[in-house]
């Protein structure tokens, strides 16, 4: 692209041609306030005016998130009239704000409270009605409270580009004006699949996850077994709550903090992931050979699994009856493991941490009962962890590394460690698939063709003169155009992987909030990597692990010859897989 010739506070800069002002004032090394929300792509229409600069050839002030720049262009940011204006627009929003930051857990991320300090706005400056305030606490993933809402649209933005879907939108007009599902419904009665990608940008707290810290606290104190299990994805990101770099993993850290916070044991749901592999695999192979549907499509992600049972419930068929990972595991926990300590199942307490939101609504299907009894429990995201750990004065930055908890149903394989990333299950699964098809045992370890952050990924693998094509979408947008497919009789696959969240887990709605303004430490472009870099921090735990094959897992083994037979059998099926159904879409 073209270079142009332009000025900001009278220094003279060359940047490309058709970008924003405020664009070119960040490669310059200026920042000007704003809402926009560049790191996801997201950026609002110029309507809250916090970004107002001064530039020549412009009819008073303009929106630099929206104006571009142009050639000889002489950009003025610290102008009084121009601080002034933006100091009066962060007013502005403020006076129609809930301002009880002390309780919001947003508090120490809030966009709002971070512009409001830069531009020194000054207390109750416009007081008058406030918009009527609509809070939804009903979704047990997902909150809303409109009175913190600053009409960015990034959230609806964020559904649209992520998903293809508009499950949010604005309602009204002038005051009355909110955002949230058509006529202002809740979460439970809109056909929003609960990824919560919204929460994971929205710049305050009018959007965010249900938490259940509380839930969990009053287990401890009824005196319930408490467990705990991590999702892979968690340490891969965990550490960024506490000031470290994206990518730094965290395992042993994590572990130590929870043993700290006084849970019984703390297991590694990557166990379950190994376990996973040998079910959904076994399933493959039986529909391949007995001419059962296909392609056959993974169930590991709730959002995505949300997403089918509203918009492709024709094709349930085709995806696969096997449980999460983490229902697996909490399955397991309390219908073997329990018994085996000694532990009535109803007095054991699962709790997972996860990097999704989804997968709180997941937990409260009636599908995932097991004689009587939810398989998990509670769902926190990694944020309530961290939340979690601050709030007990334990210092996470010097904790000593420590180990999982190990007996009967803790050791785990490399392969269970990359569920986190999209094309982590397929990869898997492609490295123990020849093991299941033939018996006979294959040492490709790594399966490049899956790996990578492309939208649709595709591969044909030869498994002993079986071609087993597959393929690899992560994001709703991306998923439809396979589904697309299948539903036009067009699809070439057998085995499909489909990820709810752009990126796979370690990009997931519950994980800590990625913004330049609260990450100093992170080189600028960080932006553009964040998610490759928290990959690469579970493709490294991979690469260390001495097991890197699901089918190799010794007490995976030892669970099939104790309890449940062989993968498919009819004891794993009654612990390990699950049913979906059609859902009403509410006129969407």
């Amino acid at each position: 692209m073209a270079l142009i010739n332009i000025k900001i506070e009278g220094v003279p800069y060359q940047v490309e041609d058709g970008i924003t002002i405020l664009e070119a004032a960040r490669q310059c090394g200026y920042e000007i306030p704003s809402l926009c929300n560049f790191n996801h792509g997201e950026c609002n229409r110029g309507s809250c005016r916090v970004c107002l600069v001064e530039a020549t050839g412009a009819r008073g002030l303009v929106a630099s998130c929206v104006y571009p720049v142009n050639e000889g262009m002489e950009v003025t940011i610290s102008s009084s009239k121009a601080v002034f204006a933006r100091r009066a627009a962060v007013e502005l929003l403020l006076s129609n704000h809930a301002v009880n930051c002390q309780a919001c857990h947003k508090n120490d991320k809030c966009e709002l409270l971070h512009i409001a300090k830069i531009t020194n706005v000054r207390e109750d400056m416009f007081k008058g009605e406030k918009t009527p305030t609509t809070v939804d606490v009903l979704n047990p993933a997902i909150t809303r409270d409109t009175s913190k809402c600053v009409l960015c649209g990034r959230c609806i933005e964020r559904c649209k580009n992520a998903h293809g879907l508009s499950v949010l939108g604005y309602q009204n007009r002038g005051f009355a004006t909110i955002v949230g599902p058509a006529e202002n419904r809740n979460f439970n009665d809109s056909p929003c699949i609960m990824c919560g990608q919204c929460v994971s940008v929205c710049p305050t707290g009018a959007l965010m996850e249900h938490s259940e810290v509380t839930r969990v606290d009053k287990a401890f104190e009824a005196g319930k077994y408490v467990v705990v299990q991590t999702a892979p994805a968690v340490r891969a990101a965990l550490g960024e709550e506490f000031g470290m770099k994206i990518g730094t993993p965290v395992t042993g850290k994590m572990v130590a903090a929870l043993r700290r916070l006084g849970f019984k044991k703390v297991f590694d749901t990557n166990f379950a992931a190994d376990l996973t592999i040998m079910e959904e695999a076994t399933e493959l192979v039986e529909r391949i050979k007995n001419g059962g549907q296909l392609p056959m499509i993974t169930s590991c992600s709730p959002g995505w699994v949300n997403y089918a049972e509203y918009y492709y419930g024709d094709l349930l068929g085709h995806v696969s009856s096997c449980k999460s990972p983490h229902e697996m595991m909490g399955a397991i926990l309390k219908h073997y493991y329990a018994k085996k300590i000694g532990v009535k199942p109803e007095d054991m307490f699962v709790v997972s941490i996860m990097p999704c939101t989804a997968k709180k609504y997941e937990k409260t299907r009636e599908q995932l009962v097991t004689e009587g009894l939810a398989d998990v429990d509670a769902v926190l995201t990694t944020r309530e962890l961290a939340r979690l750990i601050k709030r007990s004065g334990i210092n996470f930055n010097k904790l000593a590394d420590e180990e999982f908890d190990n007996d009967i149903v803790g050791e785990y394989t490399g392969a269970g460690v990359i569920f986190g990333v999209t094309g982590g299950v397929m990869e898997a699964a492609l490295r123990s698939a020849g093991y299941i098809i033939t018996g006979k045992e294959f040492e490709t370890i790594e399966y490049t063709a899956v790996r990578g952050f492309e939208g649709i990924k595709e591969a044909s693998v030869d498994i002993d003169g079986l071609t087993v094509n597959v393929a690899v979408a992560h994001g709703m947008k991306n998923a439809k155009v396979l589904l697309d497919q299948i539903k036009a009789g067009e699809s070439k696959y057998h085995f499909i992987e489909i990820m709810g969240c752009p990126g796979g887990c370690v990009n997931g709605g519950g994980q800590p909030y990625v913004r330049e303004c609260f990450l100093p430490n992170e080189d600028l472009d960080i932006m553009d990597t964040y998610v490759q870099k928290r990959a690469g921090a579970l493709y490294s735990e991979d690469e260390r692990q001495t097991l890197r094959f699901s089918h190799r897992n010794p007490q995976v083994q030892a669970l099939y010859k104790d309890l449940l037979d062989h993968p498919g059998s009819h004891v794993s099926h009654e612990l390990l897989h699950t049913s979906y159904e059609a859902r009403e879409r509410f006129n969407d």
